[in-house]
């Protein structure tokens, strides 16, 4: 929170924009998450743009506050929750956005739903992307659950960004310095998540994925319907939710 208050004072001081306000929510604690969004109802009529930004990478295999794998629990089970504790104040603001910060890394990932939270192997690198194509694949069924509602929802890959999301890994901290010249900074790397949040271009854009402020190719297994509809009926059982 100490991050969070220097960064939100950074803005009111260089905005003039005094209604810049940090709040806690932790990924990792369902508790957490739902007391979040029960304050944020209680203090805010309107929502219009949710990004689903925070994440965790390559990190050892641990499990969050409720026994889920930290990967998977932390970038697609909590913002997963944290959507559907919004949804209906998202529909009741409409037009409104909803913005899953995914990756490349999507591309090596894979669903296995015997192993989907590493029960039986667990690789750093590949929960990773298998918890990035979760992000894929849950933004690709909202997007068609929300047909009409004029709320969209998209993904987005930020790219190579000198943050210190890496630092789980020696081999990332490495080449994070050996090839520092060819990253983006965080201000560089938000790019993207600003665009699809505030486009005017994509007011109707729903479902798709972009990098560099543009659409980018999607692996076959991100465009898997069945995958994506088994996922999110997963999903809500892990978390104790009924999501029609």
């Amino acid at each position: 929170m100490e991050k969070a208050e220097a960064a939100a004072n950074e803005i009111r001081t260089k905005t003039g924009n005094q209604q810049v306000i940090a709040k806690k929510l932790d990924l990792a604690d369902t508790k957490s998450i739902r007391e979040f969004a029960e304050n944020f109802q209680e203090e805010e009529k309107e929502l219009h743009i949710l990004i689903n930004n925070a994440g965790v990478m390559m990190c050892p295999y641990s499990k969050t506050v409720d026994g889920f794998e930290m990967q998977f629990g932390v970038n697609h089970l909590g913002p997963f929750l944290l959507t559907f504790l919004l949804i209906e104040c998202l529909k009741q603001s409409a037009p409104s956005r909803i913005v899953n910060v995914s990756s490349l890394g999507h591309r090596r990932g894979s669903i296995h739903f015997e192993n989907l939270q590493g029960e039986k192997s667990y690789n750093g690198n590949k929960a990773y992307c298998n918890s990035k194509l979760a992000s894929i694949l849950f933004t690709r069924e909202l997007a068609r659950r929300l047909q009409g509602t004029r709320v969209t929802a998209n993904a987005l890959h930020p790219g190579a960004v000198i943050t210190e999301l890496v630092r789980h890994s020696a081999i990332m901290i490495f080449l994070g310095k050996l090839l520092t010249f060819f990253l983006k900074t965080a201000q560089e790397g938000a790019q993207t998540s600003v665009y699809c949040a505030v486009a005017e271009e994509l007011e109707s854009v729903s479902g798709k994925y972009f990098s560099d402020c543009k659409p980018a190719y999607i692996s076959p297994e991100g465009r898997d319907d069945e995958t994506a509809k088994k996922l999110w009926d997963v999903s809500c059982k892990l978390l104790g939710i009924q999501w029609d």
